[in-house]
C-alpha cells in the first residue's frame, strides 16, 4: 500500500493555461518533496487540463481531477480535498507561485509552535510577473476576534494540520477561504504567522483583489449571514477590514 504524502496541495483551475505550468513548476522546485498536488480543473474552456495532464504524466505527485461542469473554486477545492491524503493541507491557486523554501520553512515553523493553522508573509506580482510589490507583513498570531477585522491570511500562504483540526470543507460563497479561517479559529484554534516572504500572489484582471467593492459585499455577507454578527459589530469589523485591505493594495 503506497505511503501517503505529508502535504496535500489543493489547486482549483479554471481557464488557467497561461499560468498553471509556472504554478506547478514552483511546487516542483520546493526543497521539501513529500507532497501531492491535486489540481481540480473546473471545466476549463482552454487547454488547462491538457497542460496539467502533461505535467502529471512526468511527475506522479501531480494529480489531475476533471470537473464535469463549471462549479466555482469552492466546489473545485472540495473535490480535491475529498481526495487529499496528506496530514497538512495547503492551498495554491493556479496563477500563484511559491518560493522554493515555502513548504520546508512552514512545516518547521508549525512543528516548533505546535500550531494547527499558519500563514506567511508574501508579495504581490503583476500578471506578467515583472512588477513586484512590497512584502506584506503579517501579524504574529490571530484568534477569531482578531481575524474578523483582518485580511492577514492569504490563501496561498496557509497551511493546516488536519490531525489537529479534524475534517473541514469550503463553503460555496465569495471568499470561501476567509470563511474557512473563521470557522477554524471559531473552533478555538489560533493561527500563527511566519514572518518570511515565501509566496507570490499574482494580480490579474479576474482576481478578487481587482474588484474591491465586490469584495466588501462578500465580507458583509460573511459577517451577517454566516458568522451571524449583529449589524453594529459587523459594521465595526468591516471598517477595520476595509482599512487593512486598502493598506495592502497601496503596498503593490
Amino acid at each position: 500500500m503506497p505511503v501517503s504524502p505529508l502535504v496535500s496541495i489543493i489547486t482549483p483551475a479554471y481557464n488557467a493555461a497561461e499560468f498553471v505550468e509556472a504554478t506547478i513548476g514552483s511546487v516542483q522546485a520546493q526543497s521539501f518533496g513529500d507532497w501531492e498536488m491535486l489540481i481540480a480543473d473546473d471545466a476549463s474552456r482552454d487547454n488547462t487540463a491538457a497542460r496539467v495532464a502533461a505535467k502529471a504524466a512526468d511527475d506522479g505527485r501531480i494529480v489531475l481531477i476533471r470537473q464535469d461542469r463549471n462549479s466555482g473554486p469552492a466546489a473545485a477545492r472540495n473535490c480535491a480535498l475529498a481526495r487529499a491524503r496528506g496530514r497538512y493541507i495547503c492551498f495554491l491557486d493556479a496563477d500563484d507561485l511559491w518560493l522554493p523554501e515555502k513548504l520546508s520553512r512552514q512545516l518547521a515553523f508549525m512543528r516548533d509552535r505546535g500550531c494547527a493553522v499558519s500563514y506567511t508573509a508574501f508579495r504581490r506580482i503583476s500578471a506578467d510577473g515583472k512588477r513586484l510589490g512590497q512584502v506584506h507583513v503579517v501579524p504574529p498570531s490571530l484568534d477569531y476576534d482578531a481575524l474578523l477585522k483582518n485580511t492577514a491570511i492569504a490563501n496561498l500562504t496557509s497551511m493546516i494540520d488536519r490531525d489537529a483540526t479534524g475534517p473541514f470543507e469550503m463553503t460555496d460563497a465569495g471568499y470561501d477561504d476567509y470563511i474557512l479561517w473563521l470557522e477554524l479559529l471559531r473552533r478555538g484554534f489560533t493561527a500563527f504567522g511566519l514572518q518570511e516572504d515565501l509566496a507570490r500572489y499574482r494580480v490579474v484582471e479576474q482576481s478578487v483583489s481587482s474588484r474591491p467593492l465586490r469584495s466588501i459585499g462578500w465580507v458583509w455577507h460573511i459577517y451577517r449571514d454566516i458568522e451571524k454578527l449583529d449589524p453594529l459589530r459587523a459594521a465595526w469589523c468591516l471598517t477595520h477590514y476595509v482599512a487593512r485591505a486598502a493598506a495592502k493594495r497601496k503596498a503593490f
